[in-house]
């Protein structure tokens, strides 16, 4: 190894002065060429006296498809940001855009949005939506499966704006209300951290409504084995009965192929969650696998039900399209394979168990258990 040091010196030697010439010719001042040269000569004699060429170039190597998929879920967060900006946009030169493209500012910039999440969704996963029969033309709750990132939401909602007409409101954890700069994307998008009556407000209203009861926790500790983590919460259940609209249910095929939250110190996520209601659990992914939007037939309004039928009944319709359309434990290699060729999924014969692992609104992960929260002021 230090005969190959040795021997790679002239080359690094040759590189470094090269690099030392460029900045020469690029820098006007004479002190600033001293102090370049001085701090380019000791970078230098320590990147050719400890550091492996061979060795760095392996691991950089190795390490990059690693480095890839953590950084990856930054670009959906990129593209939340870019979304805001272009609200803001918009609201400062609502003046021109009103005349000029809508008759509403908020809807013209809803439409640019939509249209940037529609084309990110068609390229990279190539989405679909199945079943769109299925959604009735007046109000509707719609109950969907949150993956580690809700990413089939946003095409879901960019498509059924683009296309269709109809925006889809949505609830939202009170945490992302508190990020920076997201506040008018927010308002924009008509996302709101709903209690029951202000849920059953906007469905009176003429407006559907989109809720995941598992949330953020279901987000953050579910896995590729698709079981729902709604624990006790039976809130959307309220809205629907309350509201007197039905319900659709909603799965997207491979969603947590796209995007996973990793495995390692679950428990150590589940305390800091409990404690704090703050999902820290790193989630990692970005993959291009196909992604697929089922709408289940939808479930109509039945006063004699009491909110906990009606949970049970919306948790075992999702856990049939999840059953019917997803392969369970997800592959991501499949997932990606679909995007060529779909390949049918064979039939399981095995019992689903409703609601995941809920005991009396209890979930154990790693001897570590977490009471649900209550449902007298939230939603989901």
């Amino acid at each position: 190894m230090v005969e190959t040091q040795c021997a790679a010196r002239p080359v690094k030697a040759y590189i470094m002065s090269d690099l030392l010439k460029t900045f020469d010719y690029d820098t006007k001042n004479d002190f600033v060429k001293i102090a370049i040269a001085v701090a380019g000569f000791y970078m230098g004699m320590f990147y050719l006296e400890y550091v492996d060429t061979e060795y760095s170039l392996w691991l950089t190597w190795f390490l990059t498809p690693v480095i890839v998929t953590f950084l990856l879920p930054a670009v959906i967060i990129v593209l939340i940001y870019i979304s805001s900006i272009i609200f803001h946009i918009y609201r400062l030169y609502r003046l021109r855009v009103v005349p000029g493209v809508q008759s509403d500012w908020r809807q013209a910039a809803r439409l640019a949005v939509c249209a940037l999440w529609d084309a990110h969704g068609w390229l990279w996963h190539g989405y679909e939506i199945r079943g769109i029969e299925n959604m009735p033309e007046g109000p509707f709750l719609l109950i969907y499966y949150h993956g580690a990132l809700p990413i089939d939401m946003y095409y879901f909602i960019a498509r059924m704006q683009l296309f269709k007409r109809r925006h889809i409101h949505t609830v939202a954890d009170r945490i992302l209300f508190k990020i920076p700069g997201w506040a008018t994307l927010l308002e924009g998008l008509c996302v709101i951290p709903g209690t029951v009556q202000t849920c059953a407000g906007v469905l009176r209203s003429g407006n559907p409504l989109a809720i995941s009861p598992g949330g953020v926790y279901e987000a953050q500790f579910g896995d590729h084995y698709y079981r729902l983590n709604w624990k006790s919460r039976i809130g959307f259940a309220k809205v629907a009965l309350e509201a007197k609209v039905p319900i659709v249910p909603m799965f997207t095929q491979n969603v947590r192929e796209a995007f996973r939250t990793v495995g390692w110190l679950r428990g150590v996520w589940l305390r800091v969650y409990t404690a704090t209601r703050v999902p820290l659990a790193p989630v990692y992914g970005g993959f291009p696998v196909k992604l697929i939007t089922h709408l289940g037939k939808p479930i109509p309004y039945d006063g004699t039900l009491t909110p906990d039928q009606l949970q049970l009944k919306v948790a075992k319709a999702i856990e049939e399209l999840v059953d019917e359309h997803q392969r369970v434990p997800g592959s991501i290699l499949l997932a990606l394979t679909e995007r060529i060729y779909e390949v049918p999924k064979k039939k399981s014969k095995k019992e689903q168990i409703s609601n995941g692992k809920c005991q009396n609104g209890v979930i154990k992960v790693n001897g570590v258990s977490d009471k649900s929260v209550s449902e007298s002021t939230k939603v989901s």
